[in-house]
């Protein structure tokens, strides 16, 4: 597991390449990285202290206003990038991998139905974007993006685009390349 130090700064680095005590005021501003530090403070800490508890007032308060809301049994990589756009977004207890993109209006959990029980599980490199429902127990594979308002309850190859309602798949070789950016990864 990765230190949370580390999981900030890379977090961080993801909204225009902010590093530093610098980017990291300028980051507080960005609700996105904002909502996602204090969410990785509270699920980090795993031990009760005056300290965590303040995290957690600070979260529901922000999950309030901008409408975030990022279940704490959640596993979510480095460089995690959810959109500094206010609106809905919904992740349950899923595993998220590395360097991923949520725009805002994203729905991302459980199916209930007999069958169909169970949830996704995302790969490294993938850009969800706005409006975007994903259901059911899923594999999403890495270096996929799910255009905006799609509807995905089946499991997704590794170098695809997923498109419309219902999804179809088109097989792309690296197709975020210009929509995963500024990861510590690039030097």
């Amino acid at each position: 597991m990765s230190s949370l130090w580390y999981l900030v700064r890379s977090d961080l680095h993801r909204h225009s390449g902010l590093r530093g005590f610098k980017g990291f005021l300028r980051g507080w501003f960005q609700p996105g990285f904002r909502y996602t530090l204090l969410w990785r403070f509270v699920t980090y800490a795993k031990t009760p202290s005056p300290i965590r508890f303040i995290f957690r007032i600070l979260l529901r308060r922000y999950r309030m206003k901008y409408g975030f809301e990022i279940d704490k049994e959640a596993q979510i990589g480095e460089g995690f990038y959810l959109s500094d756009h206010i609106g809905p977004v919904v992740i349950g207890p899923i595993k998220i991998g590395k360097h991923c993109n949520i725009a805002h209006s994203v729905t991302i959990g459980r199916a209930h139905s007999k069958g169909e029980r169970g949830r996704p599980t995302i790969g490294d490199r993938v850009w969800i974007g706005t409006g975007s429902v994903l259901f059911g127990k899923i594999q999403i594979g890495s270096n996929v993006m799910i255009a905006p308002n799609s509807v995905v309850n089946f499991d997704i190859p590794e170098h695809s685009i997923v498109i419309g309602n219902p999804g179809k798949i088109i097989e792309k070789e690296n197709p975020t390349k210009h929509y995963i950016v500024y990861t510590l990864e690039e030097k």
